[in-house]
């Protein structure tokens, strides 16, 4: 959904904004790769789940033979979301400082939709690896919904004078209220 509102954005923005043709190509992609990406980690979690019933009841060395390949699987796909959901969100910014400001609410939606999907891969990741805390691909998932959540965080939703570096133009008679 987030990739979908960059889109929207960098489509709108296009006359204004000299890259914004760009970033709604790369935003049609990635919108593209996150949906197989979250499609695969349901299927990771499902073969997963599938795996932990087929060990169950026999030695460690078999369960370790079978839930090897479907935990890398859960371990994986979260991460990838993740790196997806920060690129989004560094379109989304651009947009947000750069495009069209009538439709940059859209874009500090994007940006604040695609955080949470960074900071979710996370909680997930984390939740994966409770057994391995200095993995990694853990480090890395954190270092992207860390980023990605400051970056949303510097990002304001424009008030009603048209948002920072926007508000309407006053005569130099006109009366500040």
């Amino acid at each position: 959904m987030a990739a979908g509102l960059v889109e929207k954005v960098a489509r709108l923005s296009t006359p204004q904004m000299i890259g914004a043709a760009a970033i709604r190509k790369r935003a049609a992609n990635v919108r593209m790769v996150a949906a197989a990406y979250i499609e695969s980690d349901a299927h990771a979690y499902l073969d997963y789940m599938a795996a932990l019933r087929a060990a169950r009841g026999r030695n460690a060395a078999e369960r370790e033979r079978i839930l090897r390949p479907a935990f890398g699987g859960i371990v994986s796909e979260p991460l990838k979301v993740a790196r997806v959901a920060a690129e989004v969100v560094d379109m989304g910014a651009e947009l947000a400082l750069h495009g069209k400001p009538n439709v940059r609410s859209d874009a500090v939606v994007a940006v604040h939709l695609a955080a949470a999907a960074a900071e979710a891969s996370a909680a997930t990741l984390a939740a994966n690896l409770a057994r391995s805390p200095d993995d990694a691909k853990l480090g890395e998932v954190r270092r992207l919904a860390s980023g990605a959540s400051e970056r949303a965080r510097r990002l304001r939703a424009p008030g009603p004078a048209g948002g920072r570096g926007h508000a309407r133009a006053r005569s130099a008679s006109s009366a500040r209220r």
